[in-house]
């Protein structure tokens, strides 16, 4: 009873509101030390394949001996393609699917983005399992230009030798579907659309031939010209769109065969020499979350992955003594653990962090640190929302009234003085005990909730503006409109608390403007927790840079508001955005138009929470702190 008088008593103390800011700004702190633990021996695993059917690296393989000569013809004859139009292109490589007695069909596709259209056309073909039912396929693809707009002449002669040696095998239990994109983005996903009938067929051509259910995919990168080159490593792209992941025992299923069986280094996230150090595996893990937030494809394999199908792309890297044999190989190897499997990947995790090649933290482990930060602004919303509450303090009443002394005798040593009439009290019981409280430290003022949620959802409905305009302008607009909102978009919160403090019919109140605050924190903490599950990454970064918006208020101290408008003005989303791509090497041209087609091809998210999450956060804390100008 003590205990929870005391807790009574508490939670009508004034000091109570100075303890948030403080557990928010520990919970900042913690989230982002939590993060920076992960590579360290006591958090990371060891990677493992769940699927004990999947039995990597225990086959032998045989491509190899006279499928070397078949594989440079094909290269030989990929080369002379180059030159030649899509058209023609798309007819030749069906010709040569078609010598290796295989279903080959075409699909053509066009993009409409930013002003400009995206189009080319598929081949693909499809081997009949001698096993299989028609119920179950699995992919094997090599875009006719990879990630870096260079044309994959190893690549795709290895997909093609490999379609003329997977069909004299009768062990297959699953159909094998050999894909060459167009490009490695657009094509693969509308074939993957068409494939799944989740396209459009005014600008999607529907597919003539088709298969069962997708278990897997495996994408070939193998940029060397057309005389070849030997490689070093294999890089092994995992990410897909929106920070989707494939599951792992897929990645461990192609280390395993890489590394054990073929002696082929492995490494990922562009870690081309992996010391296994703290500093790697940190600089391993930043590079996988800047690449899961942004939410970019990646690779062929990335469209793959919104539809439940695992995929990864093989990138051949360095200079080295592997050839296109140890690769072939390889591929091969991968492909008959996956024709083993009875049932679709799932036992492994879908979320997880790699370090490097054979350590991973999972979700269990990282998912406290997004959610601690997301914890931090409903804390700063709670108690925004109790100050809200606060009726405003009394006057002093020794500042309005001369304080006089009693003399002796006036003075009544057995009767208490009444309360004050300026502060009234009530008699409270708390335990056994009866004392006498203030009614301010009771009272609750009634909240003025109309114009906050007004202004919040206003806010973030006006914000539906600059996501329609950046991800539909021309792409001749597009750079002149960012910068233009780059400029602007310092200036909007000045404009909007001068407008609000000078021109509305009624000025807000100081308890609006913190519910003002509330309320945008309070969504801002909803939605990251939430996306924390999702995108982990994502969540991580926009909430460490909506870390300040907790601590913002609006002041009369001219100083102070300068120099919190100045940081905030510093982290504009739109400033953060151009940064980042300078400091990347990127254009930022370069960047709207990925975005743009992203959204329009991919089914991007990433641009919906920064516009519809982030900017309005960011607005609605720079215009409480610009009010405090006027």
């Amino acid at each position: 009873m003590a205990l929870i008088s005391t807790i009574l008593a508490l939670r009508r103390d004034a000091r109570i509101l100075k303890v948030p800011p403080y557990l928010s700004a520990f919970l900042i702190l913690v989230g982002v030390a939590w993060l920076l633990v992960l590579p360290l021996d006591e958090y990371a695993r060891n990677t493992y394949v769940s699927e004990n059917a999947l039995l990597p690296g225990q086959v032998h393989t045989y491509f190899t001996g006279s499928e070397h000569n078949v594989f440079r013809a094909y290269r030989h004859e990929v080369a002379t393609l180059d030159q030649w139009s899509v058209e023609d292109r798309s007819r030749r490589l069906k010709d040569m699917f078609s010598e290796s007695n295989l279903k080959v069909a075409s699909q053509k596709y066009t993009y409409h983005v930013s002003g400009r259209n995206i189009s080319n056309q598929n081949v693909y073909a499809v081997l009949q399992g001698p096993r299989a039912d028609a119920t179950e396929a699995i992919v094997l693809m090599a875009a006719w230009k990879n990630m870096d707009d260079a044309i994959n002449y190893s690549g795709v002669a290895l997909v093609l030798a490999l379609a003329r040696y997977f069909k004299r095998w009768s062990l297959w239990s699953k159909d094998i579907i050999f894909l060459i994109p167009g490009d490695s983005t657009s094509g693969s996903q509308a074939w993957v659309d068409a494939y799944h009938n989740a396209h459009d067929p005014l600008t999607i051509e529907s597919l003539s031939i088709k298969s069962g259910a997708l278990q897997g995919a495996v994408a070939v990168d193998y940029p060397a010209g057309p005389w070849g080159h030997r490689y070093d490593k294999l890089h092994i792209v995992y990410d897909g769109t929106n920070g989707q992941l494939p599951n792992l025992d897929l990645f461990n299923t192609a280390v395993s065969i890489a590394a054990g069986q073929m002696g082929i280094s492995c490494t990922l996230q562009r870690m081309f020499s992996h010391a296994d150090t703290y500093r790697d595996r940190l600089q391993t893990i930043f590079r996988g979350m800047l690449s899961q937030g942004l939410g970019h494809a990646t690779g062929p394999h990335s469209a793959f992955i919104p539809y439940h199908v695992d995929a990864i792309t093989l990138v051949t890297v360095g200079d080295g003594w592997h050839d296109e044999m140890s690769l072939g190989r390889a591929v091969e190897s991968i492909f008959r653990s996956l024709n083993n499997l009875l049932e679709h990947l799932h036992q492994s995790f879908f979320f997880y962090l790699l370090l490097e090649a054979k350590k991973f933290v999972s979700i269990g482990t990282y998912l406290p640190s997004a959610m601690l930060i997301a914890a931090s602004f409903s804390i700063m919303a709670i108690a925004k929302w109790v100050e809200s509450g606060r009726p405003p303090k009394p006057p002093n009443p020794a500042s309005t009234k001369p304080t006089t002394t009693p003399s002796p005798s006036e003075k009544d040593t057995t009767t208490p003085e009444p309360p004050s009439p300026e502060l009234p009290m009530v008699v409270a019981k708390i335990g056994a005990e009866t004392t006498l409280l203030p009614t301010s430290s009771l009272e609750i003022t009634e909240r003025s909730l109309f114009f906050p949620l007004a202004f919040v959802l206003s806010t973030h409905f006006l914000s539906l503006l600059p996501l329609y305009t950046f991800n539909n302008l021309p792409q001749a607009h597009l750079r002149t409109t960012f910068f233009l909102a780059a400029n602007l978009t310092p200036i909007l919160p000045l404009l909007t608390a001068f407008l609000l403090r000078r021109l509305a019919p009624s000025r807000p109140s100081a308890q609006e403007i913190t519910l003002i605050q509330c309320f945008s924190l309070l969504f801002l903490g909803m939605i990251l927790s939430t996306l924390a599950t999702l995108n982990f990454s994502l969540s991580f970064f926009i909430g460490v840079l909506c870390s300040p918006l907790s601590f913002v208020r609006m002041t009369r101290n001219y100083v102070a508001s300068g120099a919190m408008f100045l940081g905030l003005a510093v982290l504009n989303p739109v400033l953060v955005v151009q940064v980042a791509s300078q400091v990347g090497g990127v254009g930022v041209l370069e960047v709207l138009l990925k975005a743009a087609e992203g959204w329009h091809v991919w089914g991007l998210w990433t641009q919906v929470v920064v516009w519809l999450v982030w900017w309005p956060a960011w607005f609605v804390g720079s215009v409480v702190v610009a009010l405090g100008f006027f």
